[in-house]
């Protein structure tokens, strides 16, 4: 009922917005109201500028904001790999899924994905209360992003020359990890944004009412993460990013020009 609701409303906004003058630019606003790379670079760099304003106490406060697992078991290390793998995962989901979505679909798709995404969010946990209540809307959110998930890590293995790093070695890394990890989706980007960094990823984690027993991404990389790394971590999102926008602007241009 959720994904119906949100796909009729997609497609009567589509349909409303084509009817008038200038109404594509609509479209545009709304998309980019959607995908939400500014607010994810904000939130992980808050917890930067937390560790690094105001000690462990900050850095815990900060990414409180952005992770669901026991902000006060994180030391500084913790708190630093739960912001890139946030960085990573977050990407995937709140940038290339919608944006994926949005070009397949149009306004119905994005519309339909972010509400699916949110339930995920709000009820798609392992917890005692949410274990049967969310288990529909985690594992449709799995399966609609199967493939932005695949494309977030490629274009993080993309963006690995701007760190100076070889992409060849950060994706032979990315197929080696990725389904090491719980989730059939995060291990990609977040194999990937391991290997450009230098560090292991992922591994066991606390959330509050259970704990979850992962191997580590890269683990051979470094363990000890720290706001410098969460800084690298950022920049290789920009320019991931910046990837993503050149791969649309030239999907669009080859569809103009058909």
């Amino acid at each position: 009922s959720l994904v119906a609701c949100a796909l009729i409303a997609g497609a009567l906004l589509e349909v409303i917005l084509s009817g008038i003058p200038y109404g594509q630019a609509g479209v545009v606003v709304i998309a980019a109201v959607f995908i939400a790379q500014r607010s994810l670079h904000d939130h992980v760099a808050a917890v930067r500028d937390g560790l690094v304003n105001d000690g462990l106490a900050g850095g815990r406060k900060a990414v409180s904001m952005i992770v669901g697992r026991d902000p006060q078991s994180l030391d500084e290390a913790g708190v630093s790999r739960a912001a890139i793998e946030s960085c990573a995962e977050n990407y995937a989901d709140g940038v290339v899924a919608p944006a994926f979505w949005f070009l397949l679909l149009g306004l119905p798709g994005l519309i339909a994905y972010k509400a699916v995404n949110t339930a995920d969010s709000m009820i798609g946990h392992k917890s005692e209360r949410h274990r049967d209540f969310g288990w529909a809307a985690a594992r449709f959110d799995d399966l609609v992003n199967l493939p932005a998930s695949r494309l977030a890590g490629l274009t993080i293995v993309l963006a690995a020359p701007f760190l100076g790093k070889n992409p060849s070695a950060v994706f032979d890394v990315m197929l080696r990890d990725a389904g090491r990890h719980r989730s059939p989706n995060a291990g990609w980007p977040e194999a990937a944004m391991a290997a450009v960094l230098g560090l292991a990823l992922a591994g066991p984690r606390q959330y509050p009412g259970y704990t979850v027993d992962d191997p580590f991404m890269n683990e051979s990389g470094r363990r000890e993460a720290t706001a410098t790394d969460i800084d690298r971590a950022l920049k290789v999102l920009v320019a991931a990013c910046g990837v993503l926008a050149a791969a649309v602007l030239a999907i669009a241009l080859v569809s103009a020009l058909t």
